[in-house]
């Protein structure tokens, strides 16, 4: 784990690097498509030496860039062909740079598979000298309980939501503050180690550097939840194509993240055997036509399913709309149980609001929401990103929530715990002891 510290560490300074320059690549890595943005910033003087989280200076930014490409190579969010993905990947930056007309030498990525697993750890310690400086902040984070999570995963967030100082908690900054007891919650997600090599080796072959990473599930509910979901407690599905995205924030932080291996690429699979067509075609049906919802209407409306395979009968088949909604609304079904009980399993009933957003490219289906609701038995509500300076029109949708949020991430990142010095003589050991309702009994 000290190894994955300075790794983090060395990627914080590859950051602070790209803002001196002004400008840095965001990349988002998903199944169904490629979407970098090129950011320019405007104030990097704010930046102080250590401070890169929610407690130091913020820095305004705006899109001078972007471009998507149709992904290749990648299966429920991971590189499963290396050479398809590397060339993706080159096409989509190139075209931004073009666009921007700048070169960009660093990118922040993010990625949505690599079977994301959640922990929540405490520490506590009394403060050296009443005042708490810095390294009380490193000492209690390294006073965590860090589980013993498995040689084949690597931390890819390991955030401090929440401090308290002898008997008041809550606090977001306890540095300066006099007392003698500092306790954090910490939240950490760990990710399979193989794939974010896979990842980090695929952007090292285009000429990149890494300046950053984040889960997509984590970029999108910064870019899709408001201000008072992320505070009063309020989950974020993002519906891509190969995963569905689940992370759970409360008091402005991320305290739980999942995948399901399922997304709209498996609906538009379920359409293309069950009306025998390429999955190109079924794509187009599905966003022209699909639904979850078939009422009397959609057994009247029949759709063109179309074709050029030359049998005649073949290609100038029709199919109902009900019929349509026949195939999708089960596999719909089938993400949002999965979805269901994600958010079981950590305890999303025990918060104070309940609100749920859904959000990225196949969240788009008309009906979702109400069936989301359904299901999941809460208050649900679509989200789209929010509008950053320079967003173009096109990339404004809900498919682009994970490329939104993952800007705000690069502009202002959240403190992690890399970005404090740890001492090494009390370095946190591994020890077992996985809390999944953590949250419910800390807060």
């Amino acid at each position: 784990m000290r190894d994955l510290y300075q790794n983090q560490k060395t990627m914080r300074a590859l950051r602070r690097t790209a803002m001196q320059r002004g400008v840095v690549a965001i990349l988002d890595v998903g199944t169904s498509k490629i979407a970098c943005l090129v950011l320019r910033f405007d104030n990097t003087d704010g930046l102080r030496e250590e401070g890169i989280g929610s407690m130091a200076g913020q820095s305004s930014f705006r899109i001078i860039g972007a471009a998507t490409t149709r992904s290749r190579g990648v299966r429920f969010g991971e590189v499963d062909a290396m050479q398809e993905t590397e060339r993706a990947i080159r096409t989509a930056v190139q075209a931004a740079q073009k666009m921007a007309q700048v070169r960009v030498d660093h990118v922040i990525a993010c990625l949505s598979g690599a079977r994301p697993r959640s922990y929540g750890l405490d520490g506590s310690i009394e403060v050296e000298n009443t005042v708490v400086g810095d390294q009380d902040v490193g000492a209690v984070l390294a006073a965590c309980d860090v589980p013993d999570y498995g040689a084949d995963r690597e931390v890819l967030h390991a955030q401090p939501v929440n401090f308290a100082l002898d008997h008041r908690s809550g606090l977001a900054d306890p540095r300066g503050q006099i007392g003698n007891t500092l306790t954090t919650d910490l939240h950490l997600l760990t990710v399979d180690a193989s794939i974010i090599q896979n990842l980090l080796f695929c952007i090292k072959r285009c000429d990149l550097e890494l300046a950053g990473l984040a889960s997509s599930a984590y970029v999108s509910g910064i870019s899709s939840l408001v201000e008072d979901e992320q505070e009063l407690g309020a989950a974020c599905i993002d519906l891509g194509g190969g995963t569905t995205g689940v992370s759970i924030f409360m008091r402005k932080h991320m305290i739980f993240a999942d995948a399901v291996r399922m997304g709209g690429d498996h609906i538009t699979s379920d359409i293309s055997m069950g009306l025998q067509v390429p999955m190109a075609t079924a794509e187009r049906i599905k966003t022209f036509y699909g639904g979850t919802h078939a009422t009397g209407m959609d057994d009247r409306e029949m759709i063109e399913i179309g074709g050029d395979t030359g049998d005649w009968h073949h290609d100038r088949r029709t199919v109902s709309r009900a019929e349509l909604i026949g195939i999708m609304r089960p596999r719909v079904e089938e993400i949002l149980e999965e979805v269901r009980q994600r958010l079981d399993a950590a305890g999303f009933e025990h918060l104070p609001s309940q609100q749920i957003v859904l959000t990225g490219g196949g969240s788009q289906i008309p009906g979702l929401d109400a069936l989301a609701a359904k299901i999941l038995g809460h208050q649900v509500r679509l989200g789209r990103p929010l509008r950053v300076q320079g967003l173009p029109q096109a990339a404004t949708g809900p498919g682009f929530s994970a490329a939104v949020g993952l800007t705000l991430f690069a502009a202002h990142p959240q403190d992690e715990w890399w970005d404090f010095e740890v001492p090494s003589t009390n370095y946190p050991h591994r020890s077992f002891g996985r809390a999944v309702k953590w949250f419910k009994d800390n807060w």
